[in-house]
């Protein structure tokens, strides 16, 4: 019998060269805002004009935790520069429980064929309960790629990215 595993259960790509990176500054490696990274008080921090593989940055103003980064006010953005075929991201809505929408890009453009099982070809989606989101799901040759998300509602909390 085997057993084939769909959406974030599927198997790990073997062109997997992104690590599991954590948001909160207790485990949190290769952060590229400008900014020096602020903990437990909301800061304002901006993307770099460009990101080297495996970075990630912060926009807009974040409180960062030392498990998460919970995001203060509507518009901010996660980057991040990846070589995987998938990109998954743990997220939980804001604490009133609320949906949290958003927007995802890849290299700048709505994700089409690229989506994930949590994320429209248009690249839109909810956070509507904590859990592992799958954002990205390439079916074409893997390469680096810029992952974007923008959150149109304040509140969510960010943990830790994964790939596959």
């Amino acid at each position: 019998m085997q057993v084939a595993g769909e959406g974030v259960e599927a198997a790990p790509s073997a062109a997997v060269q992104s690590p599991e990176t954590y948001v909160g500054y207790r485990r949190g490696e290769r952060f590229a805002s400008p900014e020096k990274l602020a903990t437990d008080v909301p800061w304002t921090y901006r993307a770099p004009e460009r990101l080297l593989r495996n970075q990630w940055a912060l926009a807009g103003s974040w409180k960062i935790g030392r498990e998460s980064a919970v995001l203060e006010t509507a518009g901010g953005q996660i980057a991040f520069r990846f070589h995987s075929r998938d990109l998954h991201l743990v997220l939980a809505p804001s604490k009133d429980g609320r949906p949290v929408r958003f927007k995802v890009t890849l290299d700048g453009a709505p994700p089409g064929d690229a989506h994930g099982t949590d994320s429209a070809p248009d690249g839109s989606g909810e956070v509507r309960e904590p859990r592992l989101y799958q954002l990205i799901r390439q079916r074409t040759r893997v390469d680096d790629h810029t992952f974007e998300i923008q959150f149109l509602d304040p509140g969510v909390r960010a943990l830790v990215f994964t790939f596959g």
